[in-house]
């Protein structure tokens, strides 16, 4: 599975609360909480500017602070087709694998390289990621064969549900 998507670039300690403002919390229309995506973050236009298919890129610790799924769902709902970032927290990354969000965790030095607007490509079961912009690249530690079937069936209710189907 390989994504191709022009960059949203964030800093670290991105927290639940900028992702999904709380004040929103009172839907639980993907739809609707999509509509209200980064608006609390450093980039609030992200919601209204970005385009389907572009890419968040964070630092260190994305998705830290509270967990509610409704940070990666507003995310995945947005039409953002993956989450890169230095590290997350862990119960983001675990809230986003269960709904069928790739995230992958690529290194500091391909973050930090990397611009607002640049366009990357992120091969996710090849563990290479490129920045296409500046014609560079990294590898990272691709996703493991269950996840993977875990995010090609959309998330984990839909594994689950396809895994008792085969019995």
């Amino acid at each position: 599975m390989v994504i191709r998507g022009r960059v949203w670039k964030f800093g670290d300690n991105v927290d639940t609360d900028q992702i999904i403002p709380a004040r929103y919390l009172n839907t639980a229309d993907p739809n609707e909480l999509a509509k209200h995506v980064m608006e609390d973050s450093e980039h609030p236009e992200f919601a209204k500017e970005h385009k389907e298919g572009d890419i968040i890129l964070g630092g260190k610790n994305f998705g830290c602070g509270s967990s509610r799924e409704h940070a990666p769902i507003a995310i995945k709902y947005a039409g953002v087709p993956v989450v890169v970032a230095k590290s997350f927290a862990r119960i983001f990354y675990r809230n986003a694998i269960n709904i069928g969000l790739p995230i992958v965790e690529a290194p500091e030095d391909f973050v930090d390289r990397t611009e607002h607007g640049d366009e990357i490509e992120v091969d996710l079961e090849g563990g290479v990621i490129k920045n296409l912009t500046k014609g560079f690249e990294a590898r990272f530690k691709p996703i493991p064969p269950e996840v993977a079937a875990i995010l090609k069936a959309g998330g984990l209710m839909n594994y689950a549900k396809e895994r008792l189907k085969k019995g």
